[in-house]
């Protein structure tokens, strides 16, 4: 399809993007187990060493962001999206460039700053913590949508100049 064709396309439903961030949470589980749980086994259990928390953050945002910036540069989709066929792309419909697609990341774990904020005034702690980020990220991120009226596209997508598109059943 050409750019101004892939434009045209609707933008995934509200739904749409609930059940592919679900599917993204599974396929993540994988992705930061080899990456993440690992490494630090070994740093463990071997050398005795344990990163501290601002660290363990730091790569952990690092590896995902190299994950996400690599699937939406090279095809625009993750392995959730190209099962929900859901295709990030431009406002130009164009394929997102490396800092655009960075953006696009930077801007999409915004939501994890009201969690924090939620977190601290109200003391939560253990599994508080992990449903409020689920419950966040998973429905609450995604109601974005419904502050673009014309193209229904997320906060982050309006920020970084990009967009969600449905590919239709019959199109690759």
């Amino acid at each position: 399809m050409t750019p101004n064709e892939l434009r045209t396309l609707p933008a995934p439903t509200f739904w749409r993007r609930v059940s592919c961030n679900l599917y993204e949470q599974l396929v993540l589980l994988g992705v930061l187990a080899l990456t993440f749980l690992l490494p630090n086994l070994f740093l463990g259990i071997v050398l005795g060493i344990a990163l501290p928390s601002w660290l363990t953050f730091f790569y952990l945002y690092s590896v995902l962001a190299c994950y996400f910036v690599w699937y939406w540069t090279k095809s625009g989709q993750t392995l959730a999206m190209q099962t929900w066929r859901i295709r990030l792309i431009t406002t130009s419909g164009q394929q997102p460039q490396k800092i655009q697609a960075f953006r696009r990341y930077v801007y999409g774990s915004c939501w994890l700053i009201p969690c924090v904020i939620i977190q601290y005034f109200f003391d939560f702690h253990r599994w508080h913590i992990i449903e409020l980020l689920f419950t966040v990220a998973l429905f609450l991120w995604p109601l974005t949508i419904y502050l673009d009226k014309k193209n229904r596209q997320s906060l982050p997508d309006r920020l970084s100049g990009t967009q969600l598109i449905q590919i239709p059943k019959n199109i690759r």
